[in-house]
């Protein structure tokens, strides 16, 4: 019998643990996961009956296969949700699927709604063109934005920094009003610094044409349109949030014969003299364990990875140790309302703003998105009617200022700047807060990143490892690209193939999947 060991247990590491289990008998597989949870950052808080997405997760694909998957851990819901129940609101439904006001196993079809809050106005997101944003803008700005939309036509910027990459799509005065502040939020660095590649994995043909394109065939209906996955409409979510998928999964590979390990750090890879991974050693309740195996799939972040492996060459070891990351934190608010009105023709419980996430502009915070729970699932929330779950989002480097702060420091900060937005009157609104962190959420694209193919040459020739996920490969993947990294060191395993580069291609295609109609699935 052959080992397998699976480093993490967020949607990449179960992932392979499951697809392993259900390719061959042969295999025995064996989770460690660093935490006492399962997803990653995909994982669910639940804090008193209210839960928390820890940077909100829209499930949405292109690629069939991984829609038939999610398909399978919690089929489509087949009757209505109880906010859609209250309001009497029409959604799409699965003949014979679960009902949510019965079942927990379900997925879901949610409304996305997501904007942009700027000078106390509620822009789209992405910035549309619509009367009532030419509106917003004023006859100034608004002319101020074409004209220089027309230059970045004329005049194209080299595409070396994400700076230029944005100023050629939308033109520079909506990169100062829209990208820039947010950007340097976002990761700490100016949009210079940083490599053009994120805008290109992220906002895949966004531009203002794109923009354009859609607001056409909509008003001209066109049917079977190809949709840019930052224009979707409606997207999945679980019932219980983006935890309940991967506490599914491991409960599955549980029943499959895969152990998982919780609380399990994994510290050290040991590789031989033929440059094959022998054994892992992992650390749990306070003492030391090395475990021998034949595969090794790690989806822990390559920085660490490398950092505990023996005998790595001293460029390898050098790009790897210089990788950034940027870590999370985020403060559930609860408040019996906020002050934000909402003017859409989208209803809601309590008639509350509809965006399930809105990204901050505003110069004079450091909060970078709120999350509002209750419209990401009605089941999110103990007390839907009475009372809105909010999330505040902080992008800070582990060991600063903000990372320091104990949950009293941080919570008074969070609310300080609610009231600074409009959002809330006065700290005595707030009900409860609850603070939760989140190391190396975000693999960054400068620094060492412009190295990085030096980098994964040299893990690709340690034959029995693959790299998979988001910081298993340093990418900014969505779920489903992580997903099919998984499926891809599977496959690898299953059927001896030695090239690796399809693990590593995944997501790297600015065209990937494009032909997939916009109602097969993604997720941010």
């Amino acid at each position: 019998m052959k080992k397998a060991l699976v480093i993490g247990a967020g949607p990449a590491g179960l992932t392979a643990a499951y697809e392993l289990l259900t390719s061959s008998k042969d295999i025995e597989v064996t989770v460690f996961e660093e935490s006492d949870c399962f997803g990653g950052i995909s994982k669910t808080v639940n804090y008193k009956g209210n839960r928390m997405d820890m940077g909100g997760h829209r499930f949405f694909s292109k690629i069939p296969e991984v829609n038939e998957w999610w398909d399978k851990m919690l089929p489509m819901q087949g009757a209505p949700t109880y906010d859609d129940i209250i309001l009497n609101r029409p959604m799409p439904l699965t003949k014979g699927g679960p009902d949510p006001e019965k079942e927990d196993r379900v997925m879901l079809t949610r409304h996305r709604v997501s904007r942009i809050y700027f000078d106390s106005k509620f822009y789209d997101y992405p910035i549309s063109l619509k009367l009532e944003t030419l509106k917003n803008f004023g006859f100034l700005t608004t002319m101020k934005v074409g004209f220089s939309y027309l230059a970045s036509l004329i005049h194209k910027q080299p595409e070396d920094s994400l700076e230029n990459f944005y100023i050629n799509r939308f033109g520079r005065k909506l990169y100062s009003m829209f990208f820039e502040y947010y950007t340097e939020n976002l990761w700490g660095r100016h949009p210079s610094e940083i490599d053009p590649s994120w805008g290109a994995q992220r906002t895949k043909g966004m531009s203002i044409m794109a923009i354009l394109k859609d607001i056409i065939e909509k008003k001209l209906k066109k049917k079977n349109r190809k949709v840019e996955t930052s224009l979707i409409e409606e997207f999945k979510y679980p019932k219980l949030g983006p935890g309940q998928l991967w506490d599914v999964t491991a409960a599955e590979v549980e029943k499959l014969g895969g152990t998982i390990l919780r609380n399990a750090r994994v510290t050290k890879i040991h590789k031989n003299p033929d440059n094959m991974i022998t054994s892992l050693t992992y650390e749990k309740d306070g003492q030391e364990f090395t475990v021998e195996g034949d595969y090794f799939i790690s989806s822990m972040p390559i920085k660490d990875l490398v950092a505990g492996m023996n005998d790595v060459p001293a460029d390898p070891a050098r790009i790897a140790a210089g990788l950034p990351y940027r870590d999370y934190m985020t403060l559930g608010v609860l408040v019996p309302r906020i002050n934000l009105k909402n003017k859409t023709d989208m209803k809601t419980v309590g008639n509350i703003v509809p965006d399930c996430w809105v990204y901050v502009q505003d110069r004079n915070v450091k909060l970078g998105r709120f999350q509002i729970y209750n419209n990401w699932s009605p089941y999110m929330i103990r007390d839907l009617e009475h009372t809105i779950w909010i999330g505040l989002e902080y992008f800070v480097n582990e060991g600063d200022e903000f990372w320091n702060m104990t949950e009293e420091e941080f919570s008074k900060v969070g609310v300080e700047e609610m009231i600074r937005l409009g959002l809330i009157d006065s700290p005595d609104s707030v009900i409860d807060t609850h603070m939760e962190k989140v190391k190396k959420a975000y693999p960054a694209y400068f620094d060492t990143y412009d190295e990085i193919e030096t980098l994964t040459a040299y893990l690709s020739t340690i034959d029995n490892l693959y790299c998979v996920g988001r910081n298993g490969q340093h990418r900014y993947n969505n779920i489903d690209h992580s997903m099919v990294t998984s499926f891809e060191a599977v496959t690898n395993i299953i059927t001896g193939r030695k090239d690796k580069s399809p693990i590593w291609n995944v997501n790297t295609e600015k065209e990937y999947h494009e032909e997939a109609s916009k109602n097969e699935a993604e997720i941010d």
